[in-house]
């Protein structure tokens, strides 16, 4: 069987909702032991026999007691856990700023300082979710821009420093993908027009629709895989056309 993850230990971030959740099930699929870290902990996730482990990832002494709840040999990393913010760098207030970058930037820094120790004696993959702002200027997303662009850069500096310890790592850069994060943010901003702003949302992309969570975790999966074992330092835009072919 293809991209068969058959007796790898996975390590998903922020897989309560979304893209994360929609990744840790795509990997318990194909035979992975899955592991979640969420500061969520998530009923479905248990009855699919996916393993959570509720922890905050911003700090580093958290995670060095997950190490103590996980396999000795972790194969797969996915840094999955992110939050976003609108607005540019007038209405970005400081600790707006500073909640992203825990999150966005120092999570990552975190779980990979955590895990990659433990990934050097057999190899393995590391997948960082990125976005299509690393790549383009999207209108009123400073903060998010700024974190994601610094997960862009991790990526390769990442991939440089253990290509010869066997350890892949590369990230995804999703355009806009239809997950809660967007129904609430259309509920909270535009109550009573939540599917006339959707559709406007949708058309931003050439395609004419917002990426599915199970198109993101497909892409993961196949990067997580050995059919990939090729591929390191390096980005994979998936966005419906976003970042090649608007303004064409």
């Amino acid at each position: 069987m293809k991209f068969d993850l058959s007796n790898k230990n996975a390590l998903v971030t922020g897989g309560s909702s979304g893209i994360g959740k929609a990744i840790a099930e795509t990997l318990k699929s194909q035979g992975a032991n899955v592991y979640v870290i969420d500061l969520n902990e998530i009923e479905s996730n248990t009855s699919q026999g996916i393993n959570t482990i509720k922890t905050d990832i911003t700090s580093l002494n958290n995670l060095k007691d997950v190490l103590k709840k996980v396999p000795d040999r972790i194969d797969l990393l996915i840094n999955n856990a992110g939050v976003g913010l609108v607005g540019n760098i007038e209405n970005t207030e400081e600790e707006d700023f500073d909640r992203l970058y825990k999150v966005n930037v120092k999570g990552v820094y975190n779980c990979i300082k955590t895990f990659i120790p433990n990934m050097k004696a057999n190899g393995g993959a590391i997948i960082n979710m990125a976005s299509i702002v690393s790549h383009v200027a999207v209108n009123n997303r400073f903060a998010y821009t700024m974190t994601k662009g610094a997960v862009h850069a991790m990526t390769f500096s990442i991939a440089k420093d253990y290509i010869h310890e066997g350890i892949r790592c590369n990230s995804v850069s999703p355009a806009r993908v239809h997950t809660p994060f967007v129904d609430e943010y259309l509920s909270k901003n535009y109550p009573g027009k939540e599917k006339e702003m959707f559709k406007n949302l949708s058309k931003t992309q050439p395609l004419g629709r917002m990426g599915k969570p199970e198109e993101i975790a497909n892409l993961v999966l196949y990067l997580c895989s050995d059919e990939a074992s090729f591929i390191t330092g390096s980005d994979f835009s998936i966005d419906g056309g976003f970042v090649k072919l608007n303004g064409n």
